[in-house]
């Protein structure tokens, strides 16, 4: 393994966060404060409480969701389509680095940002509600396995892109969409019976209900379905990553 070449890719992504520190950290964090005062205090306001939980928290691991799934998706997949878009990739490929070291640098890179994000957003979310965190262990477990597991989906986006509209294809029209129909802003108990089971069929939903239980204990779907779902998706990736690679796939500009 190439420690060195993976903490290679590892610093030069992070280093570009923090030269676009107003397009990576702080625009995600206003766009959620936003978020806040529309939903939290406009709809709040109008909303007592969701299953015993005002709604301005209850908002809070759906928020952060939102923002977490489509940074680590966009980080990802813009950081392995650039090489190939400015010709730098040949870079890469000529040096003495694996793909899967690759797949390590980028990925990792990529899950650390969003983790980085989803940790303010979290920190920010208590100048505007009061919030208690019921499980914290599980918290930090469900955040990084999400942050990975969309990380390599942004990956595989970056692969097969061939254009920036490409590039923001899933992120805005599959990801966004999913979360807001998956119960980040309500809990599907609300909606009538038959848009219950249909909802089911959404995966963010198990990734929002698994991490909304480590907040306040409580669930829309079981604790072991939201588990064995991001285990799931996170295979599902590493699989596709793999077969990629092995099918003789070529990073190329």
């Amino acid at each position: 393994m190439n420690w060195n070449a993976i903490a290679a890719i590892y610093r030069f992504e992070m280093a570009r966060t923090f030269r676009t520190l107003v397009q990576s950290v702080i625009s995600p964090v206003l766009s959620t404060s936003l978020y806040f005062i529309v939903f939290g205090a406009a709809i709040g306001s109008r909303i007592d409480q969701v299953e015993g939980v005002s709604y301005g928290a209850f908002i809070v691991p759906g928020l952060i969701m939102l923002t977490v799934l489509t940074q680590s998706t966009s980080n990802a997949s813009f950081g392995i389509y650039f090489p190939k878009f400015i010709g730098t990739v040949y870079e890469l490929l000529s040096a003495p680095i694996s793909f899967f070291e690759i797949v390590i640098g980028y990925v990792g890179a990529a899950a650390t940002k969003a983790f980085m994000i989803g940790i303010i957003i979290l920190i920010t979310a208590h100048f505007f509600v009061d919030l208690t965190i019921a499980h914290p262990v599980w918290m930090m477990l469900f955040l990084i396995l999400t942050c990975i597991s969309f990380a390599l989906l942004g990956f595989i986006i970056g692969i097969w892109a061939g254009n920036f509209e490409q590039l923001q294809l899933v992120p805005m029209l599959v990801i966004t969409p999913l979360v807001f129909l998956g119960g980040s802003f309500y809990s599907i108990s609300m909606l009538p019976p038959v848009w219950q089971t249909i909802t089911l069929f959404n995966p963010v939903v198990y990734l929002i209900s698994g991490f909304r239980w480590a907040f306040f204990g409580q669930a829309d779907v079981a604790l072991g379905w939201s588990i064995a779902a991001i285990i799931l998706f996170m295979s599902a990736c590493l699989i596709t990553i793999g077969w990629i690679f092995r099918s003789g796939y070529k990073l190329r500009a």
